[in-house]
């Protein structure tokens, strides 16, 4: 079998391409991927050559977990022929490392490793993988939610989302761009130089800048945290004395988790959190070099997706 798919050969050489896909296995689902989204975090770090060492890493690559489409074989009685899925990416490619390998017009995986949408979603439920992320974030034991997120963008607004959400008290949010201040909803969003607040307890950091810690640690008050929800390629470095007076606590927020994505798709299938609102750019995938290019420098694209319908 082979399929198109998005290849990285080095950083910013991409293009669609044939590859080949493996032999489907007992408890497999085959998907026709309709749509796919483009992560600005881990996939822009891959594009720009800025990763730093990850288990998998190698070209040429299939980047991509964000892809939603139509299971068209099914191996696994479990999972019919026509539900519409989320895949978190594959490693079903002879020829080009799975990493993430959610970019292809097929995919093959593991039917424990989707999740059933509703079709009518559409493009947004190639969101669903971010959502979660911020869902798994904030919730679980021990865990506050913010009352200052920093960063704009769809994660920042997912945590904003999710917090009005969950009943506690609507967070304040720190954007530089302009052209990402709009689209709030029972939130307000500010530059830092406008907030003269030095108390938050639970700041959320969702912006993968490491050269923020400080300021951030400046703004706690005392036994307050911060959450680093993004992806960092810098060290991570503060000053100790200011931690120290304020008895700053740090944690890192992973991936999400079986439970989280459930939990976020019963918010998306309940109408509660809106996600197709942050989805504002599509190309066809044939122009996957103009959409990656665009997904990372253009400031007003805050998601783009991929089109595989006429793949």
């Amino acid at each position: 079998m082979f399929t198109d798919a998005v290849i990285l050969h080095e950083p910013r050489r991409i293009g669609v391409e044939q590859v080949t896909l493996v032999a489907p296995q007992p408890g497999d689902v085959v998907v026709s991927v309709q749509y796919s989204g483009i992560s600005t975090g881990t996939e822009k770090l891959f594009w720009s050559g800025d990763m730093p060492p990850f288990p998998g890493m190698g070209y040429p690559l299939v980047p991509g977990y964000e892809a939603t489409g139509e299971v068209v074989e099914s191996y696994d009685p479990a999972t019919p022929v026509g539900t519409t899925v989320f895949v978190p990416g594959a490693t079903c490619f002879d020829d080009a490392h799975g990493l993430f390998g959610g970019a292809s017009a097929t995919l093959i995986t593991p039917a424990t490793r989707v999740t059933p949408l509703d079709a009518t979603h559409g493009a947004s439920g190639a969101l669903l993988a971010l959502a979660a992320t911020a869902y798994h974030a904030m919730t679980g034991s021990g865990k506050t939610a913010p009352d200052l997120i920093v960063g704009h963008g769809t994660l920042g607004r997912l945590l904003a989302r999710l917090t009005v959400l969950s009943g506690a008290p609507a967070p304040t949010v720190w954007e530089i761009d302009p052209a990402r201040v709009c689209g709030a909803d029972g939130y307000t969003v500010t530059n830092a130089a406008d907030d003269p607040r030095r108390d938050y307890t639970a700041i959320y950091d969702a912006s993968g800048q490491a050269a923020l810690l400080p300021d951030l640690i400046a703004r706690l008050a005392k036994g307050g945290e911060i959450t680093l929800a993004g992806f960092y390629t810098d060290p991570i470095k503060f000053a100790f004395v200011p931690a120290f007076m304020r008895e700053a606590r740090l944690r890192i927020a992973a991936e999400w988790q079986p439970a989280d994505m459930t939990a976020t798709r019963n918010l998306v299938d309940d109408g509660r959190l809106i996600l197709s609102d942050m989805i504002t750019h599509t190309r066809p995938a044939h122009d996957a070099a103009a959409a990656y290019d665009a997904a990372f420098t253009d400031p007003a694209c805050l998601k783009m997706i991929l089109d595989w319908n006429a793949a």
